[in-house]
């Protein structure tokens, strides 16, 4: 890593509330003050209130903002507007989403003065997450799910991940073994079942169709108000096939979990086809998660949120448990 990069990396470990006003308030917004740090551990994101214009009726004159300050070195600025792009276009087609908001030289995406951390203010949404689901707010949800699709299949995202075998999973196999992050009595043995697990998935993978997707679609990035459901954080969209999305949603095997399933997918094909074949690629996403997991750490061991975080990543049994869990990913895979 060159000092430049180092110096960046510094300064978004140690960014301040002051630091964070600092960036707001040059994008031509007045800042109440108020600052509070919200839970994310990619990037740096906080609730900030900022003055309104509207000065008629005092108690309206505050709002918020959410601002976003993206990693260095994990995207591209082309990467990130990308993500912007999606989120644009998904508001465009009156589809719920948070796109964020534009600067006054019209621009989504700005850097932090004095340092080459890129940013975006987004507007404040409310909302919760259901406890449960019903049947019929899983027929809605997939719905939803199938017009976002519709949508991220209408533009290319050239420079976002395509989600394979080989990125997903011998990418990020190479990178643990070359910074030695698997303990020696387990290296030979997690090398060689991500190995097998990959050269069995790819050919599941071939023909099948890829668009943008969210990512991350899992259910603690859904959140419902009164207008209805939406997903939070398209930070990891990429480009993969629709099941990527679905099966994060329903992640369980059981019969409840395969009920909830159907009332998805009978929700989806009402409004965009999905082609039930690719329900296949569960498990090898799934196992393909796992390791991109371990990496995602890996990668991020020098922040020093992540250690306090994570403190039993890196050690005997995180290792013992991931190698017997890819294990069994390996022999469903085999399977199908």
């Amino acid at each position: 890593m060159s000092l430049a990069n180092q110096e960046t990396t510094k300064f978004f470990f140690e960014l301040t509330p002051e630091r964070v006003l600092q960036a707001v308030e040059s994008s031509g917004l007045r800042c109440t003050g108020r600052c509070q740090a919200l839970n994310s551990f990619e990037n740096r994101v906080y609730d900030v209130e900022i003055e309104s214009e509207n000065e008629v009726d005092p108690q309206i004159a505050l709002t918020r903002r959410v601002v976003k300050f993206y990693r260095p070195g994990r995207w591209t600025k082309q990467q990130i507007l990308e993500e912007h792009e999606f989120l644009q276009d998904l508001e465009a087609d009156e589809i719920p989403a948070i796109g964020p908001l534009k600067f006054p030289t019209g621009e989504t995406l700005r850097q932090m003065p004095a340092s080459e951390i890129w940013y975006a203010i987004f507007p404040r949404v409310g909302g919760r997450a259901p406890d449960e689901f019903t049947p019929e707010q899983l027929q809605r949800v997939g719905r939803l799910l199938g017009r976002i699709h519709n949508v991220g299949a209408k533009r290319e995202a050239p420079n976002r991940l395509a989600i394979t075998p080989d990125t997903y999973g011998m990418a990020n196999l190479e990178f643990l073994l070359e910074r030695n992050f698997i303990p020696l009595e387990y290296g030979k043995r997690y090398e060689s079942v991500v190995r097998k697990i990959c050269e069995l998935s790819t050919p599941l993978f071939i023909d099948v169709e890829y668009h943008r997707v969210h990512g991350d679609c899992h259910p603690g990035n859904l959140l419902w108000n009164q207008q209805g459901p939406f997903f939070l954080d398209f930070d990891d969209m990429v480009r993969g096939p629709a099941v990527q999305d679905i099966w994060l949603l329903i992640p369980g095997r059981d019969s409840e979990s395969r009920n909830q399933m159907s009332w998805l997918l009978e929700g989806y094909q009402e409004m965009r086809d999905f082609k039930l074949s690719t329900l296949k690629l569960i498990e090898p996403l799934r196992a393909l998660r796992f390791v991109h997991y371990s990496t995602w750490v890996a990668k991020r061991w020098e922040d020093p949120a992540f250690p306090l975080a994570f403190p039993e990543f890196g050690s005997h049994q995180y290792w013992a448990d991931e190698t017997a869990d890819l294990e069994e990913q390996l022999r469903l895979i085999q399977m199908l």
